[in-house]
């Protein structure tokens, strides 16, 4: 594999002070407390730490586990972020001591990442006297739109996911149990490069195939049978998000067959309808139509698809609720799936970038059609 593009993390920091800055009620300050959000902004990896963003300067407070990593990873990086290592009884005592010279009166919290208990921890014992403030998807918004060095470990975690299945697709032929064939793709993930599964594989055979998030089991996957394959590969942090669904042998079953034919259709509307500019509410509703028509409006059960980067699952949402507009640069997913209880369900995704006239898939297994 040739070397992949940089990441402009040092912009990050930047950008996410000018967004404080512009809100209709600006802020000063934020504490960061999700680790995704961390790594983002600084490139450290590890577990356990918080970014305290003030007006003029970043520290990193984490504990004596990442001392030397912390500073290494920040240091690759090119992130000025000073860092702070303190024990974890200790670390209340660390945040009065970088925020209280700052001069800070008012600290945002990332409201989706704190608890009830977290909250009433700094009100009362880390930062008593700074006013604690709610914020909300002020570091996700920047993720939406990715830079060429976070496309290219995208297009590698799905590169390398593209190559397990068709390195154990044949093994499928011998009926392996849900569990086998499923160790078998994360295994072979790992071998290939990947860090890990990106989420928890799901190998869906039979009448489990009806069930969007089945957890495979002991059963044997039997000839005739559809299996629905969701999958993907975590490289160096970045997700890949994949679903085919796949054939052990003919399959007669009329119904079946027509399921195979409307999701192809549907997937392919909704990967016509992705561009710069385009309402996700739209994209799920050129997936949708298409099953609608046919009268099984009622048997896709689930959104039409999510942003994927950092998290397997982050904006925008692609969903007939769904406020967002798409944006070049952003990553998302286009799933759509029919479920027939009792006998079986097809779903087909693929992962696409937006482009100003278009999209370009990043996945590229190809997909089976009866």
């Amino acid at each position: 594999m040739t070397a992949l593009a940089p990441m402009d993390v040092p912009s990050r920091l930047a950008r996410l002070r000018r967004a404080l800055a512009e809100r209709e009620e600006p802020l000063e300050s934020l504490l960061v407390t999700s680790m995704t959000n961390v790594r983002y902004l600084t490139g450290f990896t590890g577990s356990a730490g918080m970014l305290f963003v003030l007006p003029e300067e970043t520290v990193l407070l984490t504990d004596g586990r990442y001392a030397t990593q912390a500073g290494e990873q920040l240091s690759a990086a090119g992130v000025a972020t000073r860092v702070e290592v303190a024990a974890a009884a200790k670390q209340a005592e660390s945040a009065r001591g970088i925020v209280a010279p700052a001069g800070v009166a008012a600290l945002a919290l990332e409201a989706e990442h704190v608890s009830w208990a977290r909250q009433r921890a700094f009100a009362t014992d880390w930062l008593p006297g700074v006013e604690l403030l709610a914020s909300i998807g002020l570091v996700e918004e920047l993720r939406r739109v990715k830079d060429a060095g976070e496309l290219a470990r995208l297009a590698e975690a799905a590169r390398i996911a593209d190559q397990a299945l068709a390195g154990v697709r044949d093994s499928l032929a011998a009926g392996p149990t849900e569990e086998g064939f499923g160790r078998a793709l994360d295994f072979e993930m790992r071998r290939l490069g990947a860090a890990a599964p990106s989420f928890d594989t799901i190998v869906a055979g039979g009448p489990n195939a009806a069930k969007p998030h089945h957890r495979p089991g002991a059963r044997p996957i039997g000839v005739g049978e559809p299996v629905v394959l969701d999958f993907g590969a975590l490289y160096d942090g970045y997700c890949s998000d994949m679903t085919r669904t796949v054939w052990r042998g003919g399959v007669d079953h009329p119904d079946l067959r027509r399921a195979v034919d409307l999701v192809f259709e549907s997937q392919a509307a909704g990967v016509a309808a992705v561009r710069a500019g385009a309402a996700c509410a739209d994209v799920d509703r050129a997936c949708r139509e298409v099953i609608a028509a046919a009268g099984w409006g009622e048997l896709f059960v689930h959104g039409t698809g999510h942003g994927v980067g950092l998290d397997i699952h982050e904006a925008p949402s692609i969903a007939a609720t769904s406020a967002d507009t798409l944006a070049a640069g952003h990553v998302v997913t286009v799933e759509p799936g029919v479920y027939l209880p009792g006998i079986g369900g097809v779903r087909i995704e693929d992962t696409v970038v937006v482009t100003e006239d278009g999209c370009l898939p990043l996945t590229s297994t190809p997909k089976d059609r009866l």
